[in-house]
């Protein structure tokens, strides 16, 4: 959660050290550089199983090796967690016993949070969102070490 936290921190200083962004918004995004797309995956096997700052870790990844806008690298950190935790999910399913209730508690957080957060975060300037994004994660970090 620290590691998440410091990288979205320094976020905008790796992006200084990188080719200017694009004038064309519409333009596809790079997919980054060459470790962007193993460390994505690595987070999505550490979120399937752990979860703790899975999107802070993933927009922090995304932040410095992709040279785009972080409202969008917020969307397809969206994407990216829930194909990691669908695919998680189905292995629990397959190898553990489900707690049905606590399933459906947080699909319901999570589509309720989806939608809040799809409707502000697009709004949000970007210093704005980082540091909501850092507050997020020291919140986390405190309920994680209270136990």
């Amino acid at each position: 959660i620290v590691l998440g936290c410091l990288l979205v921190v320094l976020g905008p200083r790796g992006a200084g050290r990188r080719r200017p962004r694009s004038a064309d918004r519409e333009a596809l995004p790079d997919h980054g550089t060459w470790w962007t797309p193993p460390l994505v995956g690595l987070t999505g096997v550490y979120g399937g199983y752990f979860g703790a700052a899975q999107g802070i870790i993933l927009l922090a990844v995304m932040g410095i090796g992709i040279d785009d806008d972080l409202q969008r690298l917020n969307g397809m950190k969206n994407v990216l967690a829930a194909v990691a935790n669908g695919v998680s999910g189905l292995i629990f399913i397959v190898v553990a016993d489900v707690d049905w209730l606590v399933v459906l508690l947080i699909a319901i957080g999570a589509v309720v949070g989806a939608q809040i957060g799809a409707a502000y975060g697009r709004r949000l300037p970007d210093m704005a969102l980082r540091v909501f994004i850092v507050l997020v994660g020291v919140v986390a970090l405190v309920a994680f070490l209270r136990g």
